[in-house]
């Protein structure tokens, strides 16, 4: 990322060095007539282009912390190609100035989104589980809303372990509306249900008792310690907004009428469910993408399967 915006710097102050200098000589390349106001307009564009190149050379020592000047910058590099074409559109501009918007903005909008992208990533994982040092035992620290461990729910009877994502995203909504729906064949198996989300306990309870779910035990984990204690990481771009999940979250969002809400929790985390037993887990399913939807009561019934190989966690 910092080779990026060192690249984006030392090119935006040759270029606006070149424009500054040589104005008459640029424009002439680039097929646009420089009347006599032209040359000192095109050497603003130059001044404020090479400013930009300033900003890139500091963002370059720290990008996440100087994301707002990439920021501006992308921002920059998008309204520029939209302006172009408006004034090509109404024959103001020539098309041969396009090889400006190509070097000056096109070619950055990969790398300047994905350094954002990077930014507010390492955002949300500040304060959580995952700068936390390995040693951590959330299975030993946290209770649930009942005041019990994990384990003193899972130690008698097994758990259906619900990692669900914030309480805002209509993927989490659907997974809860499932799991009211196969409630009972879950819990006929001889599987308890423990829920585990990024809110409050407290603030959540009516969120959980609209689908009928509040007397179940639930574990507030707003810094992801139990998340990543069972192997659940932060999404990628592709897993979080690919192509599928966009489709996915229209369907169950607006067809099927979850709905959406504000973010509340890492929205990067991703979910998972576990069948817990004894310290151990017998079974479960990670997500390849956040729109995955598992099926609770196949894994609970699983239980009943000779061939389950436990994994120590």
């Amino acid at each position: 990322m910092g080779i990026v915006l060192l690249l984006a710097g030392l090119y935006n102050l040759v270029w606006g060095a070149v424009c500054i200098a040589f104005p008459i000589a640029t424009l002439e390349l680039l097929g646009v007539e420089p009347r006599p106001t032209v040359p000192q307009l095109w050497q603003c564009i130059g001044m404020i282009v090479g400013v930009y190149g300033l900003g890139y050379l500091i963002a370059s020592r720290d990008p996440f912390r100087h994301w707002p000047i990439t920021l501006t910058g992308l921002l920059g590099k998008v309204f520029g190609p939209v302006g172009f074409f408006i004034a090509v559109s109404s024959d103001q501009l020539p098309m041969s100035m396009g090889w400006t918007i190509l070097t000056n903005d096109l070619i950055w909008w990969l790398p300047f989104s994905g350094i954002l992208w990077g930014a507010i990533r390492q955002h949300e994982s500040l304060g959580s589980a995952y700068v936390m040092p390995e040693s951590d035992a959330p299975l030993m620290d946290l209770r649930s809303n009942r005041g019990e461990k994990l384990d003193e729910l899972a130690d008698p009877q097994p758990q259906l372990v619900v990692f669900l994502r914030h309480a805002g995203c209509t993927f989490c909504r659907e997974a809860l509306a499932d799991i009211a729906e196969q409630r009972e064949q879950i819990e006929s198996d001889g599987c308890g249900i423990v829920l585990i989300h990024m809110g409050e306990n407290d603030r959540d309870e009516v969120f959980f008792a609209n689908y009928d779910l509040d007397d179940l035990p639930r574990f507030s984990d707003p810094e992801c310690r139990l998340y990543r204690q069972f192997g659940l990481d932060m999404g990628g771009f592709t897993e979080l907004l690919g192509p599928m999940v966009w489709l996915r979250g229209f369907m169950a969002a607006f067809i099927n009428g979850h709905g959406v809400g504000r973010l509340r929790g890492n929205g990067f985390q991703m979910p998972g469910v576990y069948v817990y037993h004894c310290g151990q887990i017998l079974g479960g399913f990670q997500h390849a993408r956040a729109s995955d939807r598992p099926d609770y009561a196949a894994l609970a019934n699983a239980l009943s399967e000779p061939e389950r190989v436990p994994v120590v966690i």
